[in-house]
């Protein structure tokens, strides 16, 4: 059996008992402290006696700890509340000084408290006086703030730990968030559709095909520099959507329907780059389209906000596109910091309001 196994055990154990109201790292640090505060405590209220006498110390001991857990409860909720006031990090210093007001105030009732509490006790020779308080008075006065210094750093601990976590957290989301946009670029749905248009196209229109393959060219040099900038143009987007719903007409023909209808003002306007992709092909993937029910995409400007809309003809069996979707939208917009996207359905159209940013 190696030592580690009964320190798991021990460590369960003390865990399992450890009370709602306090946290796990409080929990031990109040655990540590007991065998040198009890003793402490015992001294200044009972006197050498605690020590000498067995029935003096085996009560004074069962009062003691009761004591000390209402003491505990009692800070803990001051310091909380104190917290809950000054919870910055940069507010450290107020925080530091109101706890030691509010927990010395506190230490100081507490302290009679306790003396009246030990007087009422058979066994302990305890009687109050306010002579005997004024030890217990030095003593919270030491204890009080080192009390104070230690939970303030277990807070300022968790902050910096939480942080730490959020920090890790998104920088995963980053990553997977970059990945998802990779693997849209080179989606091979979309590439396998583009060639098959390609070599439709060869045999028909040759010089239509040229001109096909040059476009997708552009649209992929497009997608495969949209990393190097977390914002771009609405201008841009424009101009490359426009290539891109050609390529995609080649196969929707007219069942597809682009209507961008923006004001040259408002082209300067920023947003992530290939975000109408995004909610063209989303648009694509959700709603059914024919020649005599073509699916339309309006894009339009409205103030500060850039509204994308379809009508909607929803369908059961979705078209594979190069687009994860709306929610890989939302969390672009999220982990660049921007306001968010706004997504509405209503009984015939589809409608996502993205905030346009203004020029840098």
């Amino acid at each position: 059996m190696t030592l580690s196994s009964p320190l798991h055990r021990l460590t369960r154990f003390v865990d399992r008992y450890r009370p709602v109201l306090l946290s796990r790292i409080e929990w031990w640090f109040h655990l540590a402290s007991m065998p040198i505060l009890l003793p402490i405590g015992a001294y200044f209220i009972m006197g050498e006696r605690y020590f000498r006498d067995p029935i003096t110390f085996t009560v004074g001991t069962i009062v003691n700890v009761f004591v000390y857990g209402y003491t505990v409860a009692l800070f803990t909720l001051a310091v909380r509340w104190v917290i809950r006031q000054f919870p910055l990090i940069q507010q450290a210093g107020v925080r530091f000084v109101s706890m030691l007001l509010v927990v010395g105030f506190i230490m100081a009732t507490t302290a009679v408290l306790d003396l009246w509490l030990f007087s009422l006790v058979p066994g302990t020779g305890v009687r109050f006086s306010w002579e005997a308080v004024v030890p217990l008075w030095l003593f919270g006065s030491v204890a009080s703030p080192i009390f104070c210094l230690t939970l303030g750093m277990f807070y300022v601990y968790s902050q910096w730990h939480d942080r730490q976590t959020e920090n890790e957290q998104l920088k995963r989301e980053a990553l997977q968030q970059q990945y998802d946009a990779l693997k849209d670029r080179v989606n091979p749905h979309f590439l396998f559709n583009s060639l098959n248009s390609v070599s439709s196209l060869i045999g028909e229109d040759p010089a239509h095909a040229e001109r096909f393959v040059d476009q997708l060219s552009r649209v992929y040099r497009y997608m495969l520099q949209a990393n190097t900038h977390s914002l771009v143009p609405l201008e841009s987007e424009l101009d490359f959507l426009a290539i891109y719903t050609d390529l995609l007409r080649v196969r929707y023909g007219s069942s597809l329907r682009l209507e961008p209808c923006i004001s040259p003002d408002c082209r300067r306007g920023q947003l992530p780059p290939l975000t109408l992709q995004t909610l063209i092909d989303n648009a694509i993937k959700y709603n059914a389209m024919t020649p005599a029910r073509p699916l339309v995409i309006q894009v339009e400007a409205q103030g500060d906000r850039l509204l994308i809309r379809n009508n909607l003809q929803r369908k059961t069996i979705r078209v594979e596109t190069s687009s994860t979707g709306l929610s890989t939208l939302m969390d672009n917009y999220r982990l660049l910091g921007l306001p968010k996207p706004v997504a509405e359905e209503t009984a015939t159209q589809f409608i996502v309001s993205l905030p346009l940013l203004a020029e840098v």
